[in-house]
């Protein structure tokens, strides 16, 4: 769920062109409502997004680099869910088993 979409709505040009130039480069998995989370969740976690200006977040939008992008998504998916939980601890002990000498 997307908040604050007056001001996604506001910006939504300006996120459709910046996710253009992502898929130039060869970043095709990119949409503008992912955009518009991270800026919520990293670039703006401080401010008040209700107090900022359209010129703020316009800026905050176009110096946005596909490299920050993916290292933020890359760090999120980290501190997801842990991989061996839910019945897997035994993946988890295999993998850490030492190898039988032949």
């Amino acid at each position: 769920m997307l908040k604050y979409t007056d001001q996604f709505d506001t910006v939504l040009p300006a996120l459709e062109s910046k996710v253009e130039e992502f898929h130039y480069f060869g970043y095709d998995t990119f949409t503008a409502e992912d955009l518009w989370q991270y800026c919520l969740k990293k670039k703006w976690r401080k401010k008040d997004i209700g107090e900022m200006r359209l010129h703020e977040m316009i800026n905050g939008i176009m110096e946005m680099t596909a490299s920050d992008f993916v290292a933020y998504h890359q760090i999120e998916g980290f501190k997801g869910d842990n991989w061996f939980s839910g019945g897997k601890s035994e993946d988890l002990e295999q993998l850490l088993r030492p190898a039988s000498k032949k």
